[in-house]
């Protein structure tokens, strides 16, 4: 088939792809405009995030066959357009999940010991030993939201940690296990500690996160958002702290990404976040590995074999 590679991917997909007889065109600098222009000549298209896979564009790509996403989110691309036009979905979650359950458990460690405020004192030759005494994760109850490849990969991360695990998936049952707990929201609202995300942003879990949700948790949380930043917002989140249901926060993905782009509300609302100690970032870098990256390529390169041979 002939395939079109839109996005920058690790260079091995190249060589993997045309083994298996394809004609692979790789151009990650490409625009929408050319895609548009272009995309009725290809079998496939290889994507990360770069442009949505919307009607306008697949109403061009009449002989498209497949969408490869490398990666793990669907929200840029028409599901339902798909399955009409019977265009299959190809994604790599599983090439990417272990390294978002090391990045969870990371940097969950480092907000129980202060490890970011701890090294900057240090290094600016400040020792406070006591003012930086840490919290265990051992005996805590964690509470798993999304049982998927991310969710279960988070949740194998954590054997050997001392640790309960509670995992609640609306779409999934039958998943428990003699170390993983299934469970009702209800039952994870009541007994969870830590809770992780580890759900899709569809127009259900968009804003799902309400300070109602959060008032309805028994104990105040740690909160880990390796999943989408639209999940909760800025102003939700500020509010849990400051009211103390949430105890600290670690957020790999922002309500917004861009900053260039904040909302004059999101901006004050960031910069609150920003200024909490008990609040760590990274700029959604879980998964974002180097094995990864190699990894991903061969998730889907193995997927669209299997499909079409």
């Amino acid at each position: 088939m002939k395939i079109l590679i839109i996005d920058d991917m690790h260079l091995s997909i190249i060589p993997m792809l045309e083994q298996d007889g394809h004609e692979v065109h790789y151009r990650p600098e490409i625009k929408r405009e050319e895609i548009l222009a272009i995309i009725g000549d290809y079998e496939g298209i290889l994507i990360r995030s770069k442009t949505p896979m919307d009607r306008p564009l697949l109403g061009q790509a009449s002989r498209l066959k497949f969408i490869g996403r490398a990666g793990a989110g669907l929200e840029k691309i028409d599901l339902d357009y798909l399955a009409q036009r019977e265009i299959r979905l190809f994604h790599a979650a599983e090439g990417n999940r272990d390294a978002v359950g090391e990045q969870a458990i990371g940097m969950l460690l480092a907000l129980f010991n202060h490890s970011v405020r701890a090294d900057q004192q240090v290094r600016k030759g400040i020792w406070k030993r006591e003012e930086n005494r840490g919290e265990e994760l051992g005996g805590k109850t964690v509470g798993i939201i999304g049982y998927g490849n991310m969710g279960s990969a988070f949740s194998h991360k954590l054997r050997g940690f001392g640790v309960r695990v509670l995992a609640y998936d609306k779409y999934k049952s039958g998943f428990g296990d003699a170390f993983v707990q299934e469970v009702s929201f209800e039952t994870l609202q009541a007994e969870a500690d830590v809770v992780s995300l580890h759900v899709p942003l569809t127009p259900e879990t968009k804003n799902w996160f309400t300070i109602d949700v959060l008032r309805k948790f028994q104990k105040p949380i740690y909160l880990i958002n390796t999943a989408r930043g639209e999940i909760i917002t800025f102003e939700t989140l500020n509010r849990a702290l400051d009211e103390g249901l949430v105890r600290g926060a670690v957020l790999d993905v922002l309500e917004n990404e861009k900053f260039e782009t904040f909302t004059q509300g999101q901006k004050l609302g960031f910069e609150r976040l920003a200024a909490r100690e008990n609040v760590i970032f990274s700029p959604h870098i879980a998964g974002w590995t180097h094995q990864s990256y190699q990894r991903i390529n061969e998730v889907l390169v193995e997927k669209i074999r299997a499909h079409f041979s």
